[in-house]
């Protein structure tokens, strides 16, 4: 009997995105490995995130960091990058216990703060995340990338006409980081999402 599923490809390039990052992970034999997940907005990196961790692919659970909870505002993604860094993937990387606090975009201020336990393995994703100083505290490294009309289209599916004012001046920050950072470049596993 013929499927009547209609294809899926970006569900299917996040699926083989998924399987290659838990290969990854299991190749790393460490009990609290850290991913770091960095793509333009609406190129699925927060899709494969939620699969990754889904997937885990160990008996320890798995913490995910999301930067859409550390950025201060429309206008703080390279402050978003810097809190992940030095209060989440820093102090994993020496055994300690890191802390952040959600941004409250509502209010706009910090609200409450959560922990991160350096004994399991860690997921930070988001763009701005992918540095070479937080290549260094990495075990395995992400790059998730899109045609510009397909990331726009989900982007604003997504997060609708709250965004929609805000896409230029956060493309224009995300360029930055590109040119300045070449995250890219430090990723061990590239995903080009339709």
């Amino acid at each position: 009997m013929p499927s009547t599923t209609a294809p899926d490809p970006f569900g299917e390039r996040l699926t083989a995105a998924t399987v290659r990052i838990c290969d990854a992970i299991t190749a790393v034999s460490a009990s609290n490995p850290v991913v770091v997940i960095d793509g333009r907005s609406g190129a699925g990196k927060s899709s494969l995130a939620a699969r990754v961790a889904r997937a885990w692919p160990l008996s320890t659970p798995v913490q995910l960091v999301a930067l859409d909870s550390l950025y201060p505002g429309w206008g703080g993604l390279e402050r978003g990058a810097e809190i992940a860094r030095e209060n989440v993937l820093r102090p994993h990387g020496r055994g300690l216990i890191g802390i952040w606090r959600r941004w409250d975009w509502e209010l706009g201020e910090h609200a409450e703060a959560h922990a991160v336990d350096p004994a399991l393995g860690l997921i930070v994703e988001g763009c701005g995340a992918l540095t070479p100083a937080s290549a260094a505290l990495a075990d395995v490294t992400v790059w998730v990338d899109g045609p510009s009309a397909s990331r726009r289209q989900r982007a604003l599916e997504r997060d609708g006409d709250g965004f929609r004012s805000h896409w230029d001046m956060w493309a224009a920050q995300e360029d930055a980081h590109i040119g300045r950072h070449e995250p890219q470049r430090h990723a061990h596993v590239s995903v080009l999402t339709p």
